[in-house]
């Protein structure tokens, strides 16, 4: 079994929840599963708990809470303060533990409309119920996860709470907007750790992945495959401690754990990131 290393976090997202995987992620040092309420058709608690059975209390568990199930719909988003206490409690029960991190999802999706400070207050409630069950021994700590944290910067102020975990999205395929704009929520939160996630945009076998070759964004390239570089890089883009990456392919969890070693040349990650900025500007001088 290899050293625990927390840069890699097995994501349950589309996942079958196979302990196979499980087993395999903690013989490579991947201890922490990151999943949520919503997962696996709202399964996903339950499931994991059944499915995982003495191999759960190994792992460091972080969910999330904001997704709901409404009849005859798939899904509705709230903030509302005691659908989400409920909602942690709930998940603390179908876990049959305490998650060590419990996230707030896509806060963004219920702060679209209403005068800012409204939804500033909508934002600091929900943050407040997460902070509260931290304090309180209902999870071990909280923070937010954010797909589009566009929204969410002009929201943060003295009255927000600061998270112990920001996840957003990382890697080659988040357009400048995106990038940008987790930068800054990160500088105004100032979280204690900031994740990644969805690192390959959804999955390996796109067809962005057969246009160009990843490894250019490493010193060694010719030790790593076209997976491995995109990995890595996503670690620079932006820059996070961990990324949440999911794979049901034991094989694929090995191949991206052993990336871990390689090096990512901040010179071309600079250049890429100058190439998207202006890219970005000539796409709104177009408009």
């Amino acid at each position: 079994m290899c050293a625990a290393d927390s840069r890699v976090v097995l994501g349950l997202h589309r996942s079958r929840h196979e302990p196979a995987v499980l087993r395999e992620a903690l013989d490579l040092g991947v201890g922490a599963l990151d999943t949520s309420s919503n997962y696996l058709g709202f399964r996903s608690h339950e499931t994991l708990a059944r499915v995982a059975g003495d191999l759960l209390p190994r792992f460091r568990v972080s969910t999330k809470v904001g997704y709901f199930p409404v009849p005859g719909r798939a899904s509705e988003h709230s903030l509302d303060p005691e659908r989400l206490r409920a909602a942690v409690e709930r998940a603390a029960q179908d876990l049959g533990r305490e998650p060590d991190v419990v996230l707030l999802h896509n806060p963004e999706h219920s702060l679209s409309a209403g005068p800012e400070a409204a939804r500033r207050e909508r934002l600091a409630a929900a943050c407040h119920v997460l902070e509260d069950a931290a304090l309180s021994g209902v999870c071990g700590s909280w923070g937010i996860s954010s797909w589009d944290p566009r929204p969410l910067g002009a929201l943060t102020g003295d009255g927000l709470p600061r998270p112990d975990v920001l996840m957003v999205r990382s890697g080659l395929l988040v357009r400048a907007g995106i990038l940008e704009a987790a930068e800054l929520l990160t500088a105004r939160l100032r979280p204690s750790q900031v994740w990644g996630m969805s690192p390959f945009g959804g999955s390996t076998a796109e067809d962005v992945w057969g246009r160009f070759d990843p490894r250019v964004f490493l010193r060694e390239a010719e030790q790593a495959t076209a997976t491995q570089a995109a990995f890595r890089a996503a670690y620079r883009l932006p820059a996070v401690d961990a990324v949440a990456v999911g794979t049901d392919n034991p094989a694929h969890l090995r191949e991206l754990v052993d990336a871990l070693a390689l090096e990512v040349d901040e010179d071309v990650v600079g250049q890429y990131r100058r190439l998207l900025r202006d890219a970005a500007d000539r796409s709104e001088a177009r408009q």
